[in-house]
């Protein structure tokens, strides 16, 4: 069966601090992690890199329906690949190598015109660990991390024509992904019956993000001890990531900006006018409750 595990979430909801909390309990070397090495090669699922080396082809001779309609056969080589190389690793007497590989992956899941999963489904992944966050949070944290106003992150979260990745700039490392509208993005991971999901709500992470990661690994089929995964929380924490990103910058940050910034839940409160978070909930009201996030006005500004 193929190791890959993917961490799926609309941007902003907390899939990279996930990342490093299971870099860390998988790390078996000493020190700190260094959070530039998870922008690996192959790190998140709309890899350019990995679609044209697995595919043959050059991704800027293809229109976008094009790249997609080959994007499940490339999953499903690679996790073969990765497949055979875990039981080679294994039989050579490495049991930890390639225990799991736990991909980002930001787009919703989708089908092509024919029924195939756009992500490969059950050939390609073992299961997906779904990160989610308060609407009303990622809407400021998006504005910030776009350099856009916040009511114009909230219009892409309620655009389900989003799509995540598309430069007017030219070619750039990753794959154009469909990412729908807030609702529609999480409710295309919960429903699909392709794969078994993991939800990991941010505000629990942030409350315990050892218990959390304990019954995440779990559940990847990772054998940890709580010891282990409060371990790898402590070493995980947002003060070290911002230290990190202070000392060496974040690859993954926009010029300019913050990557890790604060971490806090609830921002929305005293970041949003009551206009903007009575427009997140008035269209996702209903997908909101579903994950235990109440409706509420108090303590806007």
């Amino acid at each position: 069966m193929t190791p890959v595990v993917w961490l799926a979430s609309y941007p902003k909801s907390g899939n990279t601090w996930m990342r490093v909390l299971l870099a860390n309990l998988l790390a078996t070397g000493e020190g700190l992690l260094n959070i530039n090495t998870l922008s690996r090669r192959y790190g998140i699922a709309s890899s350019r890199a990995l679609f044209e080396d697995y595919s043959q082809l050059d991704s800027a001779l293809l229109t976008e329906d094009e790249v997609d309609r080959l994007r499940p056969a490339v999953y499903l080589a690679w996790a073969t690949d990765l497949a055979a190389r875990a039981d080679e690793a294994k039989n050579g007497g490495s049991p930890r190598h390639s225990e799991r590989v736990f991909v980002k992956c930001h787009d919703a899941y989708t089908r092509l015109e024919d029924g195939t999963p756009l992500l490969g489904g059950s050939g390609a992944a073992r299961g997906a660990v779904v990160v989610v966050r308060d609407p009303r949070d990622i809407a400021i944290s998006l504005a910030n991390q776009r350099g856009s106003t916040v009511d114009q992150a909230i219009d892409l979260m309620l655009d389900p024509e989003a799509i995540l990745g598309r430069s007017r700039r030219g070619q750039i490392h990753q794959l154009p992904q469909r990412l729908l509208d807030w609702s529609s993005h999480v409710s295309s991971w919960l429903d699909q019956c392709d794969i078994p999901i993991h939800i990991v709500r941010y505000e629990d992470l942030q409350a315990d993000a050892g218990a959390v990661l304990a019954v995440t690994a779990r559940f990847a089929g990772l054998d940890v001890t709580n010891q282990q995964a409060s371990k790898a929380a402590e070493a995980s924490t947002f003060q070290i990531l911002r230290c990190q990103e202070d000392a060496h910058g974040f690859a993954e940050a926009r010029p300019g900006s913050r990557f890790f910034r604060h971490g806090k839940a609830g921002t929305w409160r005293t970041g949003l006018t009551r206009a903007q978070a009575e427009r997140i909930e008035f269209i996702h009201g209903a997908t909101m409750a579903r994950l235990g996030y109440p409706i509420a006005g108090e303590g806007l500004s």
